[in-house]
């Protein structure tokens, strides 16, 4: 068994000196102190935040702002991470790490689990288990073990997971945190047997879970259709003073009615949510309504809830995408159009996922010309649509048989892309095997054109001089985002030549 030390982060009522250096022997962290200047840590972050491209370095950005004398200390540093973790920036954040340090001995037990599970998120699980052999005994630690139980859970690898619980069982560990890691993921693996076996032994060992192991257990009544296992739990907690009855146990609950097809039930349980709603965390509650009730088909609640948000705070861009989104649901498109005017109106900072969503809801009802002069319109206004807009287009020509229109969409598209969108697989196979029905010239413009743009690989075949329908040569796609269902990429490889191309089998790099 592998022993496991009790190591707390190191604490000092004294500022203790620590120093990095960038490759031009300046210090990057020049002092400890309990507190960070937040206007200093706004700025640097600020820099950070515009990187945006998750490929991008950011250690130049850091370096810069050492170079420029400013200071960057420990504490600084901590919220910076905590601020990239909050925003999914993972490679970011372990740029971070790996800029102050490069050897687990500067770190403490807790940065070691921050960093270890950065590895795992940016690198993969592999990486994130050499790391954690590297790290020496006498820091791994439970927080460690933990952080290391919680990458495997995170992967759903739960054999490798329930090794690392018997560790922290062996050694003696009865705290919630990696219980609840545990239940959370027998409850996504459907291990119910064995979920209700650790809920036994929490009990046994009279370890308290708090409100987070009562939300895993409300989820899976919900997702199993266990009303009166619904109905109990939530009797259970309102006995149990030390465990929060708030909006969140309600929503799960009107899921799991939902689910079960109790419509009533799961509108009473809203009402509830809306009731409690409250504090930070109201815009979620909010949004979850405005879900639920588009779900429900009560057209009349989600206008109560908007109005209720726009009463209760500011509005920004989610919250609008979150109601036109419940109205297309609903078929209000009349309703959609208006609070999409109103948006328009009064926003700064424009935002394609709002208009798109209209646009999209205009081709699935087939109103193919609505959505043409939509996009016109915002051309004309000055605006310029990404490439999703234009795919969304193309689409819409397609399905109307519109081809000449859907291959100039789609070339937009193309020129509008800028790596974080997947072209639609249907359509884009659909213009390749208009433009070869029209001669190759013009299929070999198109093909030049994904290929200068870095969105196709292709293999030449010598077995195959022909292809008579391009979706014989287009498969193995990645599944990317659209509103309301899945579409496809293409690569293509710049190294082969445009007329192979055109007859040729071509594959995912």
């Amino acid at each position: 068994m592998i022993k496991i030390l009790r190591l707390w982060p190191r604490i000092s009522s004294n500022a203790q000196s620590c120093s990095y250096y960038n490759s031009s022997g300046v210090p990057r962290v020049f002092s400890y102190c309990t507190k960070a200047p937040t206007s200093s840590v706004d700025k640097l972050f600020k820099r950070i935040s515009s990187r945006g491209d998750p490929r991008l370095s950011i250690v130049p950005i850091l370096d810069q702002w050492v170079d420029e004398g400013r200071i960057v200390d420990q504490a600084q540093l901590k919220i910076i991470l905590k601020l990239l973790r909050k925003f999914k920036r993972y490679s970011h954040a372990l740029q971070v790490f790996e800029w102050t340090s490069d050897t687990c001995d500067e770190l403490s037990s807790g940065d070691i689990a921050v960093r270890l599970d950065l590895i795992s998120r940016v690198h993969g699980i592999e990486d994130a288990e050499k790391y954690f052999t590297n790290v020496p005994s006498t820091k791994k630690t439970f927080k460690v073990y933990g952080a290391l139980l919680s990458c495997y859970a995170y992967k759903r690898l739960l054999d490798k997971a329930e090794n690392i619980m018997q560790i922290l069982r062996e050694s003696g560990y009865k705290r919630s945190l990696s219980y609840n890691v545990m239940l959370s993921l027998y409850a996504k693996s459907g291990k119910y047997k064995e979920f209700e076996a650790l809920l036994q032994e929490m009990e046994q060992k009279s370890i308290n879970g708090g409100k987070e192991t009562f939300y895993i257990q409300l989820n899976v009544y919900a997702a199993k259709e266990n009303i009166e296992g619904i109905e109990n739990l939530i009797t259970k907690m309102k006995a149990n003073p030390g465990v929060p009855v708030d909006w969140h146990v309600y929503a799960i609950a009107a899921k799991g009615y939902f689910k079960a097809g109790r419509i009533e039930k799961s509108s009473q349980m809203l009402k509830e949510v809306e009731k409690c709603i409250q504090g930070k965390s109201s815009k979620f509650g909010y949004r979850m309504l405005l879900t639920m009730h588009a779900n429900l088909g009560n057209r009349d609640e989600v206008y109560h809830v908007w109005n209720l948000i726009k009463n209760e705070r500011h509005i920004c861009n989610t919250d609008y995408s979150y109601v036109v989104s419940s109205l297309v649901k609903l078929n209000e498109i009349d309703g959609a159009e208006r609070i999409w005017e109103e948006w328009e109106s009064v926003n700064k900072n424009y935002d394609f996922q709002i208009p798109n969503l209209l646009i999209n809801a205009y081709i699935r009802r087939d109103l193919l010309g609505k959505a043409e002069a939509f996009v016109s319109r915002l051309v004309e206004n000055g605006k310029k649509p990404p490439v999703s807009t234009w795919d969304f287009l193309a689409s819409g020509y397609v399905k109307n048989s519109q081809m000449e229109k859907a291959v100039e969409a789609m070339k937009e598209a193309i020129l509008a892309d800028q790596g974080t969108w997947k072209l639609n697989r249907i359509t884009l196979t659909a213009c390749i095997n208009f433009l070869r029905k029209n001669g190759d010239e013009k299929a070999e413009e198109f093909i030049r054109l994904l290929i200068e743009r870095g969105l196709f690989s292709v293999v030449p075949s010598d077995t195959s001089n022909d292809i008579k329908d391009a979706s014989c040569a287009i498969h193995a796609f990645d599944e990317g985002y659209d509103v309301e269902e899945g579409t496809s990429s293409v690569t293509l490889d710049a190294g082969h030549d445009v007329k192979g191309a055109i007859h040729s089998p071509i594959v995912t790099c």
